[in-house]
């Protein structure tokens, strides 16, 4: 399986099961399956809420030898409540006891959005804080902070443009590691592929797929769908393989880091067999010609919330 290295020589596998919008009830089979069939990259978020149900998933698996911890790489994202700085550690003591490991390998701050304590997800303008009240330096402080009491191997961002890491690039002593974002071939996320790579920052693609089962309410009847795109679905036939195996790797030939979301038996080990479908230069190429631009999770949860002190261009260039 090919992996991310990290500066220390700690290693990410390139393909890892993605457990948002996996409910409760079917997330600790899919985590299993997973595990069994080989996957041993697991992408978690606070947010998702089902992390205690991933915990003992992941604890069965450790005390049943399909793996060991250590063999294992765990990522989770820090949630929007949870940024100012002193709050930080609290926000990964709690994934950490739900998930019931000692560290993470990789943490995330979740989105470059503060919002108050009590709150999941804003309805009205005071839900909020703003910049100047939680400057995204201080929920960085925090994140390094937690590295360096060993509770998290690596840290990172998801969601980010180049604008907002450069504020954290600026102030760090702990560069970020990692920068999560959606990224698929209607969003190839070039210039900031770009930049992260040039400053050391490694690329995790989130929705490789399209997202076709997200909320109702973040979707309308007219989006695109991804795994009906003609160019893809020739390229599956190409090579013999399903669309999700193509988009899968389409990323894995960019050299980035790949979260497919399946509940289903037989598409997680689908999913992770996409690290054998071998994409020429012409075929990315292909891909690369494919015009349509569309972003899937547009962040509209939050910038169009009335009264939010958020805007469009502070998550996307």
């Amino acid at each position: 399986m090919k992996s991310y290295s990290f500066s220390n020589g700690d290693k990410m596998p390139a393909i890892g099961l993605g457990t948002w919008k996996s409910a409760p009830g079917e997330v600790y089979n899919a985590v299993t399956w997973a595990i069994e069939v080989g996957y041993r990259h697991i992408d978690c978020a606070a947010i998702y809420q089902n992390e205690k149900e991933v915990g003992n998933a992941l604890k069965d698996a450790f005390d049943k030898g399909l793996v060991k911890r250590e063999e294992i790489f765990v990522t989770s994202k820090l949630w929007n409540n949870s940024h100012r700085q002193d709050k930080v550690e609290n926000g990964l003591d709690q994934t950490l006891s739900d998930l019931q490991l000692d560290y993470l390998d990789l943490y995330l701050i979740h989105w470059p959005i503060s919002l108050q304590e009590e709150v999941m997800f804003p309805e009205k303008g005071d839900d909020f804080l703003t910049y100047d009240e939680v400057p995204l330096a201080d929920t960085w402080k925090g994140m390094e902070a937690v590295k360096k009491r060993g509770k998290a191997k690596h840290i990172g961002v998801s969601n980010f443009n180049q604008k907002k890491l450069r504020e954290i690039l600026s102030n760090a002593s702990e560069l970020p590691e990692m920068n999560q974002i959606e990224l698929h071939p209607y969003l190839p996320q070039l210039k900031l592929v770009d930049f992260c790579k040039s400053n050391g920052i490694g690329v995790t693609a989130y929705s490789p797929l399209g997202s076709s089962d997200r909320p109702k309410a973040r979707r309308r009847d007219d989006d695109p769908v991804l795994l009906e795109d003609e160019t893809i679905k020739g390229l599956a036939e190409k090579h013999q393989c399903s669309p999700a195996q193509v988009l899968i790797a389409y990323a894995v030939h960019r050299d980035l880091v790949v979260i497919p979301k399946s509940a289903n038996k037989d598409r997680i080990k689908q999913n992770l067999d996409a690290a054998s479908v071998k994409l020429s230069p012409e075929d990315m190429e292909s891909i690369h010609q494919i015009e349509h631009r569309f972003r899937f999770i547009d962040g509209t949860f939050f910038t169009e919330v009335p009264g939010s002190p958020y805007k469009a261009t502070d998550l996307w260039e």
